[in-house]
This record gives structure tokens, C-alpha cells and sequence, in this order.
């Protein structure tokens, strides 16, 4: 059975946003590097055989436009989807990327369809091919690998191409050669238990492997200034994930999520009530509050925060008014904040 996808209003502005933050960048086809062939004395012997065009490495090209520019082509989506306006570019400094934008999408209404899409167009409208999707565990990593396997033949029929992806695997780096020397549209898929854990297998992608003509993978990998799409950001914002993540030298990060627990400079908004009037979603459940008995002009409630953990559920930390039995009010301290 051949799925048919349609091609979806609310998809489409999700994708112009993004591509619209770097419009004014000429479109290239990849900057041509030579591959580093390693120091093993076979690896190099063989490269000398091979005609240059052989060799060649095609990685993304830098943004030629200003970062003024991309901050006026950002405040320009954000005013046409009302949202608030940014008054700078945020850098994440643990990242070390200069540009982060945030996609907010309910969960159920395809952003990963979203940034397949983006891929392409991408591609199609300044020439970028090579592109890293970060998902936060195995099975989400599983489960963005089928939908590029379920969807090639949509986009194949829509843009005339494929892209060739795969899911990054310490034992078969020969993926990254063919990741580095294809002109095309690339995407490696990797969860970040693959770069930001202590284990023999993760600890590879940073060691100079005999295996691998001595060279570390993760110097291929940034050698593409690849883009970089982080799939779910809130389960993986831990230091250490941060700081890996400044190893592949992104020339963008898009963050794609329905609960952004950071917010950078966001150009895309399709909340719960929005999935829920566009009729994306079948309904949405509220829970709501009622203060009773407390004198109107000194009822107190405050959300103080939403703290999200990827092992546990959501859990929500009110400050509030409490009436005692002598009839005074109370309201807790900080240290004395409910948990819901």
C-alpha cells in the first residue's frame, strides 16, 4: 500500500519560516573540500590514484549575509505570524551557534514531516545538502528513520530528488565518507547517547580509530558545517549534551518541539488551541484552578515554572495563598512551592 500525503497549509508556513530567515543568501552548490584521507600510509597511496574529483568533499556553504540581515528577515516572520519580536539573534553560547531558531509545533500535526520538507527546500532555494537530525533517545532515532523511509517517494515525486539518509553507527563509518563526498542531500540521524555518553561505543566518535585511517569521526562530520535539526530539545538541554553538541560545528541549529523549555528566536508557532481550531487535533483537555473564600484583592496564584524530565512526568510548581483555620492568609515561600 502506497501512502499519499497532502500537502498542508499550516506544514507549508512552518517550512517559509524557516527558509525565509536566511533569504538574501545566494544559492551555491556545496563548497568543495578535499576529504581528509587520514594518516595511514594506505589511505594516502590510494587517494594519490583516485582523480581529484574522486576526493572531493562537498560541505554546506557559510551564510554570506549578514547576521543583521538574518535578524531583520527574522523579526519579519515573526511579525506576520504574531509572535513576539526578537531584538537580537540569541547565541547559544554552550553550543557555540550563532543561529537558533525555535519551531513550536503540537505534538500530532508532523514537524517531522516539517523538517524533511525544510531539507529540501533548503536545498532547492541556497544549495545546502548536508544535515544532522538529534533526536533525544533510541526509539524516536527508529522512528524518524522509518518516516524518511515511508516518505522518499513523496518528496521524490515533489522535488525530483532523494535524500540519502542513515543512522550514525560507531561500526560502519563508512557512511560518513559517502555523508561528505555526495553533492546531494544528506541526513544522518544520531541520538545523543551515540556522542554525549561515557560508554566505549560513544567515545569513539571523538578517538582516532585504526579503522578509520586514524582519524575521528566527528572532525569528517564538522568538516560539512552541517545543519543541524534537534528533535525534541527540551529531553536533551543537559550540560554535557551542550558541550558535545559544540563539537560538530553546526552552521545552524532548528529546534523542533511542542514544549520548548528554552527559548531562542522563535519564527514558528501552532500551539494546542491553534492544532485544536485548524481541526489537527480531535480535542484538547484544560484543567483549570477555582480560588475560593480568599479576599478578592489579596488572592494570590502563581505558575512558577514547568519542570520537564525526560525519566519523569511534567511537573508544575505554584505559588499560592493558604487560609488558615485562624482565618489569616499565608502564602508559602519559595522553598515551600506545591508540586502538581
Amino acid at each position: 500500500m502506497k501512502l499519499k500525503f497532502k500537502i498542508q497549509e499550516y506544514q507549508t508556513d512552518a517550512v517559509n519560516a524557516v527558509v525565509d530567515c536566511f533569504a538574501g543568501q545566494p544559492k551555491t552548490e556545496g563548497v568543495r573540500y578535499r576529504v581528509d584521507p587520514g594518516r595511514s600510509m594506505e589511505a594516502h597511496t590510494l587517494l594519490a590514484a583516485l582523480p581529484e574529483e574522486e576526493i572531493a568533499g562537498f560541505a554546506n556553504e557559510d551564510l554570506r549575509i549578514s547576521p543583521y540581515r538574518v535578524l531583520q528577515n527574522v523579526q519579519e516572520i515573526q511579525r506576520r505570524q504574531n509572535l513576539p519580536v526578537s531584538t537580537n539573534l540569541v547565541n547559544d553560547t554552550k553550543t557555540g551557534c550563532a543561529f537558533n531558531l525555535d519551531i513550536e509545533m503540537e505534538t500530532g500535526t508532523g514537524k517531522t514531516y516539517c523538517y524533511i520538507k525544510t531539507m529540501f527546500e533548503l536545498n532547492r532555494q541556497y544549495g545546502w545538502s548536508k544535515f544532522i537530525v538529534v533526536v533525544p533517545s533510541i526509539a524516536i532515532r527508529e522512528g524518524v528513520h522509518k518516516s524518511f523511509e515511508v516518505m522518499k517517494e513523496h518528496f521524490l515525486e515533489e522535488y525530483g530528488k532523494q535524500a540519502r539518509f542513515f543512522i550514525y553507527n560507531s561500526k560502519q563509518l563508512h557512511n560518513l565518507e559517502s555523508f561528505s563526498s555526495d553533492a546531494g542531500i544528506n541526513v544522518m540521524i544520531i541520538n545523543v547517547q551515540a556522542f554525549n555518553a561515557t560508554g566505549k561505543d560513544a567515545r569513539r566518535i571523538y578517538e582516532e580509530l585504526d579503522d578509520f585511517q586514524s582519524r575521528r569521526p566527528i572532525d569528517v562530520i564538522k568538516a560539512n558545517r552541517p545543519i543541524l535539526i534537534l528533535d525534541e530539545p527540551q529531553k536533551m538541554s543537559g550540560d554535557a549534551t551542550m558541550k558535545s553538541l559544540k563539537e560538530f560545528k553546526a552552521l545552524a541549529m532548528l529546534r523542533y518541539s511542542a514544549t520548548h523549555n528554552q527559548t531562542y528566536n522563535k519564527i514558528y508557532r501552532l500551539d494546542a488551541l491553534d492544532a485544536y481550531n485548524q481541526k489537527l487535533v480531535k480535542k484538547i483537555a484544560v484543567r483549570g484552578i477555582s480560588v475560593k473564600g480568599l479576599r478578592g484583592t489579596k488572592a494570590y496564584l502563581y505558575l512558577a515554572g514547568i519542570d520537564i524530565s525526560a525519566s519523569k512526568p511534567p511537573v508544575a510548581r505554584l505559588e499560592f495563598e493558604v487560609k488558615q483555620k485562624s482565618g489569616n492568609i499565608k502564602t508559602p515561600n519559595g522553598k515551600g512551592c506545591q508540586g502538581l
